[in-house]
């Protein structure tokens, strides 16, 4: 290497190496646009940028600028190009928004005074404290009020010791003196108090110096005391406690609440006076509804019974626990069985006098000391929920997944059975810890084949009815009896220990090497409610998942699982799951209520593109979908849905028609009538027999001079209420305008004669009477006159060109000239029965002068006959000429009244035209333009 190479290197090392000086500073030569734009060095650079920007050697700001473009070039990322954002001020935002920012200061410091004035106050609980308190829960220990449990050292200074010789010591007895403050703090300490019940709890509380708002507090407080009671299977505290809450504020949920306490404990008559309470707030509450049937049943009422569960299954039909208890109501009642011998007064019925809700107290009298039902008494499903929430289950809508595990093992398989479903788990909890009499079950009723817990059981011992060894599916024995351990540890509340016992199974379960995919995704989703009990949704979520790759599209994994993904507030991936158990089954009223739940969430989280961010929902197949192969339902169930759908329809033909009587009012108060006999067109529709529009219509004619249609109107109405002095004064009105005094004249002395006061009708009557006298006296006659001329022999032939022919055996005038002709001709066809002569004089008539032809002859046989020929003979000729016959043919005068008093037989014609007419294919007219003109002619 040359001496030249070697000193370019040197230079090189010491231009990009030796950066710094012998002080640790950025020389000065290195402040140059040269050396920065050579300079590879990110982190130098990032130095000579810092000492430009402090200022140190001056203020360059377009070598600031270079410098900072050099390092942005090198590195993007670094952290040198990151700028301070300065304090944000009065300056630097808008005034609108900053007026904002004070606002919002002012009404917090506000806000916060207010809160510490409030806090200042005295409690308003202040007078409640000098009430008896009840032991802690699960104890029957107490502590006397006025005893202060903590240490009783009093706080007088210690006497002094005297000073002592050492010749004393040796007399002092140190036992003597340790049994003598034992035995005085022995007397100190009384011996505490063991309760053989509850503190009696007062159940009023004096409110008269509260306000409303803290009455509600209170209230509230109060229910939710009872409320933790219920939970704690302490119903007469929860009893005590709802009726406090009811002293302050009566409300309708702590009277149902009441309710089922009282049910609990076997108190129909009181349960039975709260369910009435919240009927008469709410006359179709559900949860009243289904607790009363219940205590009817306990009382041997059982049509009282299926009553209330028929009511509750009008509102809601997919209510599964009210369609089983009606189910076992409707039982009992065909078996003519009552549930239980009922021990009673006799009671003897007497036809007297008087009203009929004091002769149904007298028929049904209930002795509020003994429970009618006795022991033997069923146990209703409304009873299977925590409060008897039918429809609140922890997870599952009171579908699938409110039941316990247990119903995953009676069914066999998973997610493939409807049965057994409805809160097992539930009806076994609200049972749990209860200690019964004798020869009572653990429920407190004394029904065979209960598998409440005995007293014990929840310690370990089997229950009563409950077989450990019982076979699951094709499980060997003892991991059998794990599983069945598991399922009565998890109805009792051990959540922890049904989970080891699962575990244990599952872990057995791969060891032994069963092929049974079904029932390991069974033991994957026990132990998943497990850990959904215990709040481990990490460790659920991986079970569920596990028990999903087993058996795809099981309900309860999913349903486990999305409940999992929503505690974790993983919206996403809960809302993909709950659409995917939609698809499997649409019943699931849990998940229809967390889908709308979440899409508000990820619509304020993620905004209108919020579905974009959703992960894939998968497709369920149409063998998963539960819903598609549903049980047929019972005729309860199907005549409640029929009774439900023709309310609705009633409801909204009702809604519709009133909305267009009032348009057909509004428009005639406007005084356009034209649009007024549309609406009221429409409304006569729905109710062809409302004789007010009738009456309204009739009058929109006469203002339009459309007197033969007004005159149709008021007979219709005539045929509904035949005093109707609307309609026998408008059609008085319509006579006169197609002068028909004579008529007018008699309808005018029927309204005068029915009500002398009008006015109006003696005016009209005076001038009727005048235009009589004159028609009269010119010799006018309404009626059109008809020659009529007799021929014979050869004058026949002349005549024939003139008149129509309508003898029997004559040729039909096929070509009318006007309305007589053509009735003559359409009399004729029908007299001798030829439908195909009709057919013919039809098809030679343009369809648009149909209505005009007919004119007033329009009646039922003449209809029926026309549809005949068009049915039989024109249709298969000319379809288009038929569809625009029948398009002109609902326009003629009378054409409404005529459809309605049709016959059963002419109907069935109407019917049949149609049915012919839409199966043909014709470029006239498209199916939909037959159906919509089927829906005029066929009422």
């Amino acid at each position: 290497m040359s001496v030249s190479e070697v000193s370019s290197l040197l230079n090189r090392d010491n231009t990009f190496s030796a950066t710094l000086d012998h002080d640790g500073k950025v020389p000065v030569e290195h402040l140059d646009y040269g050396y920065i734009e050579k300079c590879k060095d990110v982190k130098h650079l990032e130095k000579i940028l810092r000492v430009l920007r402090s200022g140190e050697e001056g203020v360059y700001p377009h070598l600031n600028q270079f410098c900072e473009d050099r390092v942005k070039s090198l590195d993007p990322t670094s952290r040198a190009l990151r700028k301070e954002q300065p304090v944000a001020t009065a300056a630097s935002l808008p005034t609108e928004e900053w007026s904002q920012i004070r606002e919002d200061l002012q009404r917090w410091q506000e806000e916060s005074k207010d809160l510490e004035a409030s806090m200042l106050q005295p409690s308003i609980f202040h007078g409640i404290g000098n009430e008896n308190v009840p032991p802690v829960r699960g104890t029957n220990i107490s502590v006397p009020l006025g005893q202060n449990p903590a240490s009783k050292a009093k706080n007088k200074p210690p006497k002094r010791a005297l000073p002592l010789d050492y010749k004393d010591w040796d007399k002092y007895d140190v036992d003597k003196e340790c049994e003598m403050i034992d035995g005085s703090e022995s007397k100190k300490d009384p011996a505490a108090v063991i309760n053989s019940g509850h503190v009696k709890i007062r159940t009023r509380v004096d409110v008269t110096t509260l306000t409303e708002k803290e009455k509600l507090l209170m209230a509230s407080r109060e229910k939710d005391k009872g409320n933790e009671a219920f939970r704690a299977k302490g119903y007469e505290e929860a009893v005590a406690y709802y009726t406090r809450s009811l002293s302050i504020v009566p409300t309708v949920a702590v009277f149902n609440n009441r309710a089922q306490a009282e049910i609990k404990l076997q108190r129909w008559h009181r349960a039975l006076q709260d369910c009435q309470r919240v009927l008469e707030l709410e006359p179709l509450n559900l949860k009243a509804l289904l607790r009363r049937a219940t205590v009817f049943q306990h009382q041997g009422s059982l049509p009282l019974a299926a009553e209330d569960l028929r009511a509750v299954l009008r509102v809601e039909p997919h209510n599964t626990a009210a369609a089983k208890h009606l189910t076992e109501v409707d039982k009992k009642i065909r078996e003519g069985q009552p549930e239980l011998p009922i021990k009673g007064r006799k009671i003897l019925i007497q036809d007297i006098e008087e009203d009929e809700e004091e002769a149904e107290e007298h028929a049904r009298p209930v002795d509020p000391r003994q429970p009618v039902g006795g022991v033997d008494s069923v146990v209703s499903p409304v009873e299977r929920g925590d409060m008897g929430n039918a429809q609140k289950k922890p997870y599952g809508g009171g579908r699938g997944d409110g039941a316990s595990p247990h119903s995953d093992a009676s069914n066999g398989s998973h997610g493939h059975h409807r049965r057994g479903r409805g809160g097992s788990w539930d009806k076994h909890k609200a049972a749990a810890h209860e200690s019964p009499g004798p020869g009572k079950a653990a429920n407190g009723t004394g029904k065979r084949g209960s598998t409440a817990s005995e007293p014990g059981a929840a310690k370990g011992g089997r229950p009563a009815g409950v077989d450990l060894d019982a076979p699951c599916g094709a499980l060997p024995p003892p991991l059998a009896r794990l599983k069945n351990e598991g399922n009565l540890l998890f109805k009792n509340g051990q959540f922890s220990d049904a989970l080891g016992k699962y575990s244990q199974a599952i872990a057995g379960f791969t060891e032994s090497g069963i092929d049974s995919p079904e029932d390991l995704c069974i033991l994957y989703s026990n132990r998943a409610a497990c850990y959904l009990k215990d709040g481990n949704s990490q460790e659920c979520i991986q079970d569920c998942s596990k028990a999903l790759e087993l058996q795809p599209f099981s309900l309860k994994p999913l349903l486990r699982r999305a409940t999992a993904y929503d505690s974790m507030e993983r919206y996403r991936q809960a809302y993909a799951d709950y659409k995917t158990v939609l698809q499997v089954d649409n019943s699931v009223q849990a998940a229809h209520s967390s889908v709308n739940r979440i899409t508000r969430l990820l619509i304020e989280q993620d905004g209108p593109e919020w579905r974009e961010k959703l992960p894939d929902i998968p497709l369920v197949p149409m063998a998963a979908q539960q819903h598609r192969r549903e049980e047929t339902p019972t005729p309860e169930v199907l005549q409640a849905r029929a009774e439900k759908a023709a309310q609705d329809t009633a409801r909204r033909s009702e809604l519709r028609f009133t909305a267009l009587k009032q348009e057909g009012n509004e428009f005639v108060k406007k005084g356009q009538f034209q649009d007024a006999l549309g609406k009221y067109t429409e409304c006569l529709k729905l109710k062809p027999e409302e004789c007010t529009v009738y009456t309204n219509r009739a009058l929109c004619y006469l203002k339009v001079e459309k007197f033969a249609e007004a005159k149709q109107d008021c007979d219709a109405a005539l045929g509904l209420e035949p005093t109707n002095k609307k309609a026998f004064y408008r059609r008085a009105l319509a006579n006169k305008g197609l002068k028909d005094y004579l008529a007018s004249s008699s309808d005018l002395q029927e309204v005068l004669q029915q009500d002398p006061g009008v006015q109006e009708a003696e005016k009209e009557l005076e001038e009727v009477t005048a235009l009589l006298r004159q028609s009269l006296a010119s010799g006018a006659s309404p009626r059109k006159k008809v020659p009529i001329t007799e021929v014979d022999g050869d004058q026949d032939r002349s005549v024939a060109d003139s008149a129509p022919r309508p003898q029997e055996g004559g040729a039909i005038n096929k070509q009318p000239a006007d309305a007589y002709e053509f009735g003559q001709s359409l009399n004729a066809a029908r007299s001798r029965g030829d439908a195909a002569a009709c057919a013919d004089l039809l098809s030679s008539v343009d369809p648009e002068r149909l209505p005009r032809l007919l004119s007033n002859q329009l009646d039922g046989h003449v209809m029926g006959f026309v549809l005949e020929a068009l049915d039989e003979h024109l249709l298969a000729r000319d379809p288009g000429r038929v569809y625009r016959l029948l398009q002109s043919l609902h326009t003629a005068e009378r054409f409404t009244v005529v459809l309605m008093l049709l016959e059963t037989a002419e109907r069935r014609r109407v019917t049949q035209l149609f049915e012919h007419l839409s199966s043909v294919q014709s470029d006239d007219f498209t199916k939909d333009d037959v159906q919509n003109m089927a829906n005029i002619y066929i009422l």
